[in-house]
């Protein structure tokens, strides 16, 4: 029985180096058509320091609106913004509801409406890029994250069931 399993193996192992090219031998390249298309250069992650917070949480990161959103199994907890137009928004958004705005005023003074989202309160606050506590506050609103402080974090609608 051992020697049929030498023989098969040695025909298997032929089988599969029949398949391969042997050393020397010139393949012909790829026709244009099937060429890859450019890799696309993702743009750098701004405040890199709030993914290094969050390290050892289960967080996926998607592009959203030309920020990047961050969550925590189905809920989005916070979206980093960082461009070159309407700046005043940049920074950490924190994904909240409004119930919980008062209460997240006293841990984060600086934190405050989005202003591109318009005049009516939403969920999302913010904590501005150009506030003097900005990489502090970011770090303490991880720290909520990691401790799944219930204030900050929603599932959208898209992901309800």
């Amino acid at each position: 029985m051992h020697a049929a399993r030498t023989v098969c193996g040695r025909a298997l192992l032929r089988t599969i180096m029949g398949a391969m090219p042997k050393p020397g031998r010139k393949t012909a390249a790829p026709p244009a058509s099937e060429k890859l298309a450019p890799v696309k250069r993702r743009k750098a992650v701004p405040y890199e320091f709030v993914l290094d917070a969050l390290f050892h949480l289960p967080i996926e990161s998607r592009s959203m609106f030309g920020c990047l959103a961050l969550y925590v199994g189905d809920k989005i907890v916070l979206m980093l913004r960082e461009k070159h137009t309407q700046t005043e928004d940049n920074g950490v958004w924190l994904a909240t509801t409004k119930e919980h705005h008062q209460s997240l005023c006293h841990e984060f003074p600086h934190m405050r409406s989005i202003q591109l989202l318009g005049k009516e309160v939403t969920g999302w606050q913010v904590l501005p890029a150009d506030a003097p506590d900005f990489e502090s506050a970011a770090l303490r609103a991880c720290e909520l994250i990691v401790a799944r402080d219930p204030r900050i974090g929603k599932i959208p609608k898209s992901r309800r069931r």
